[in-house]
């Protein structure tokens, strides 16, 4: 009986017409925002899936590991590590990423959370976060612009009435919308937006030891673009840290990670890391937005929903 239910909701998904004009968005975009930055002298690096170490994030998550001639790897949760490594041979690099994070149950009513989506990751040598910013708005803007012009009938269809945002966006620090909105403010401040936003100077506490100190020594130089109209964070980034006394003092007290970090860290200690900053933003959340969906299951024709068994 259970075989027959989730081949009939499997059946069900693929014939819904909002997945069909989701993933042709989706599609589009992909291909718009590529062609953008290699137009900008950026090179394409292919993904890495496994490590020995990935990003520790700064949520809770199924830890995954794969034992191999006894090693151990562990599925990508974000190629944060390889691009600071990666911009040591190329000024420019993205990659468009699968991502695998074993998120909570809870995060299945969220709407944006899969356990399985795409990143585009994109990471310049001696960069400052305004200049991934100012960068992240023209591809933003250049790819609604193109997605609006040759995918009309499947906007159309899905009601979407997005349009073309105004540069530079707004910019809104993280404590003052955290007194304005309260703890958890993301959604009631994206509820609140018109047009996209940047939230910025996140807090030390908020994020991971890779991210960059600001001189208060209280924010760090980070950034999180916020898609209006409640459909909360697509992309987070920043400056990254890549002094070997500034990762250790970040990572005090933080012993397991030390340990699962050990070759990353000689590299460090080496002098081979050098300044750069990035982001990476979600292709399923971006497509949400643009197609006005109510949750990112609907932007892929075989959705991995946290909690649920998906093909």
């Amino acid at each position: 009986m259970q075989e027959i239910s989730i081949g009939s909701k499997i059946k069900s998904h693929l014939n819904d017409e909002r997945v069909k004009d989701a993933v042709v968005v989706k599609s589009k975009i992909l291909e718009k925002a590529t062609c953008f930055l290699r137009s900008n002298g950026f090179i394409e690096l292919l993904p890495t899936m496994i490590s020995p170490i990935t990003d520790p994030l700064n949520h809770e998550t199924f830890s995954t590991s794969i034992n191999y001639y006894d090693q151990t790897y562990k599925l990508t949760q974000s190629m944060i590590f390889h691009k600071q490594l990666a911009v040591t041979v190329y000024e420019k690099i993205f990659i468009v990423s699968p991502n695998v994070r074993f998120e909570t149950l809870e995060k299945s009513e969220t709407g944006k959370h899969l356990f399985e989506f795409t990143q585009i990751d994109l990471e310049i040598r001696n960069a400052t976060r305004e200049t991934i910013m100012s960068l992240l708005e023209d591809l933003f803007v250049y790819v609604i612009k193109e997605v609006c012009s040759v995918c009309t009938n499947e906007l159309d269809t899905l009601n979407s009435t997005v349009s073309v945002p105004i540069r530079p966006f707004q910019k809104i620090s993280f404590m003052e919308a955290q007194k304005q909105y309260s703890k958890d403010f993301e959604k009631k401040l994206s509820e609140d937006l018109s047009e996209p936003a940047w939230l910025i100077d996140i807090p030390i506490w908020d994020r991971e030891f890779y991210d960059k100190l600001s001189d208060d020594g209280e924010t760090l130089k980070d950034m999180d673009l916020i898609w209006p109209h409640g459909f909360g964070e697509g992309l987070s980034g920043g400056e990254r840290e890549f002094d070997y006394i500034q990762i250790m003092n970040r990572l005090n007290g933080k012993e397991r990670q030390i340990e699962e970090l050990a070759w990353y860290l000689r590299i460090a200690e080496e002098g081979t890391l050098v300044p750069s900053a990035g982001c990476g933003f979600g292709v399923e959340r971006f497509t949400r937005y643009l197609c006005n969906l109510d949750h990112v299951k609907f932007t892929r024709l075989f959705p991995k929903i946290p909690g649920m068994l998906s093909i």
